[in-house]
């Protein structure tokens, strides 16, 4: 054959351009993608969350042996490519990963720290749904915080413990660990016949088979992931309903059983008065685990289901119900708007104490102003340490200025505005950002366009330079 044909040249030429174009397309070249953050840069955990996809969907199917404490799992996560990608990456701490696949490709994929980094073998065109399917295993790590405490999983005298905020859910399954990406789940564990395995959302299945009980939980609502749990024990699992038909899942462990009783028995009032005051459920459920204080030290507004140390008392049950529409259905864009959560909550514990022949909203905000709320001075003095709005590293965004200071900030809200302002603002924060993320920034912005006329607007614009950023402790009360 003579090449230097033009006639030849041509036609080799145009199979050449052909073949280059299969493999571009077969390869996905022509989507020309790059690789996606490793962070979110959150201003305390910058490591934390992924950039490049939002993911809608969890599936995870895991397996746990107390005995062994060896966990198995698969985590089906569908998501949607928010630029082209050649790579994305997943928190995962600890476990190792046996394979990836990504829409049914075998994905390459490197460990570096807590990322998982996976190359799908045809790269992702921005605004593309896809499925990312992790298999793992291994004994899931129990992490130390910041200021100490313990999350991730946590071993139980009959058990596990899954807690994850901040940073806890990256020891148990792999996903985009931050809470401005919400997202659905369905979640089955499977265990040894005797024991329960309680998440949040609705049971949909229980099935036993070969000496291991399977339980299907289903959370239809979006969902950050430091609010999914999963608590396995020998729990005494119960089903009732509100009034309105609304389900109460409690899963109890049998020593704290009678202790939980009278306590347990309240959630409905507490739900009819927190929609009172807050607006409707954001949720298709809701209920309780409680484990023991010498398995956990602290209660945690898991989604629908919070978790308490022991029987908890009136208050603290107060204050993890009213999270599931402050923090986890209006979640924070950021751990810096942690406050948004913690205030609100505690408040909500003021202003059920008010209503219910206790102390109310105001003698409670000028015990804490006048330093005599606290027995101790320095659990007093604490409260100032900082502005609510900007805790002063990781270790402090739980520290008291979060919770009480932050409570200070909306019963000061509440003084500028009035009470039928000030609970119009509160349910209506409550819906504009139902399932949604907020800062603070939307939160300042949204009290002063609905706070009333100019002289309250200017009121609640001086909340924020004294109360919410401002250092130390203000003036006047």
């Amino acid at each position: 054959m003579d090449l230097r044909s033009p006639a030849v040249r041509a036609a080799t030429v145009t199979s050449c351009l052909a073949l280059l174009a299969t493999v571009s397309a077969c390869s996905g070249a022509g989507v020309d993608g790059t690789p996606g953050s490793p962070g979110v840069r959150d201003p305390y955990f910058p490591k934390l969350g992924n950039g490049g996809y939002d993911v809608a969907h969890y599936g995870l199917t895991l397996g746990y042996d107390p005995g062994s404490r060896h966990l198995t799992g698969t985590a089906e996560i569908t998501a949607r490519a928010t630029k082209n990608l050649s790579s994305f990456n997943l928190d995962l701490k600890g476990l190792d990963v046996s394979g990836i696949t990504v829409e049914g490709k075998a994905a390459r994929f490197q460990r570096a720290g807590q990322e998982l980094r996976v190359r799908p073998a045809d790269e992702l065109e921005r605004g593309e749904t896809f499925r990312a399917t992790v298999r793992y295993s291994g004994t899931p790590e129990t992490i130390t915080d910041e200021d100490g405490a313990e999350e991730g999983w946590l071993r139980t005298g009959d058990g596990a413990l899954a807690l994850g905020e901040p940073t806890g859910s990256m020891a148990w399954f792999p996903g985009n660990h931050h809470p401005s990406d919400k997202a659905s789940y369905d979640i089955q564990i499977t265990v040894p016949k005797g024991l329960k395995a309680v998440s949040n959302g609705e049971l949909t299945r229980e099935s036993t088979k070969n000496g291991r009980t399977t339980f299907a939980w289903h959370s239809a609502e979006p969902m950050a992931s430091y609010v999914a749990t999963v608590a396995i024990g020998k729990h005494e699992l119960k089903t009732s309903t509100t009034e309105d038909g609304l389900p109460i899942v409690t899963a109890v462990d049998p020593s704290q059983a009678k202790a939980s009783e009278k306590v347990l028995a309240k959630i409905p009032d507490v739900m009819e008065w927190a929609e009172y005051n807050f607006g409707p459920y954001p949720f298709s459920s809701t209920g309780a685990i409680i484990d023991r204080e010498e398995d956990v030290d602290y209660a945690l507004e898991t989604q629908t289901r919070p978790v308490f140390p022991g029987a908890p008392d009136t208050g603290l049950l107060v204050h993890e119900l009213a999270h599931q529409w402050f923090g986890n259905s209006v979640t924070p864009k950021s751990w810096q708007d942690m406050w948004l959560n913690e205030g609100f909550a505690t408040y909500a514990e003021w202003l059920y104490a008010e209503d219910n022949d206790g102390d109310s909203a105001q003698d409670v905000f000028d015990a804490l102003y006048k330093g005599d709320y606290y027995e101790d001075k320095e659990d007093n003095e604490a409260i100032w340490a900082f502005p609510p709005a900007k805790p002063t590293d990781a270790a402090s965004i739980s520290d008291p200025p979060v919770y009480e200071r932050g409570a200070m900030v909306i019963h000061k809200i509440r003084q500028a505005v009035g009470d039928d302002a000030f609970y119009d603002i509160v349910q209506g924060w409550a819906k504009t950002y139902r399932h949604k993320n907020a800062d603070t920034r939307d939160f300042t912005e949204y009290v002063e366009k609905h706070a009333g006329g100019d002289e309250a607007r200017e009121k609640v614009s001086r909340i924020w330079g004294d109360w919410l950023y401002g250092d130390g402790k203000p003036d006047r009360p």
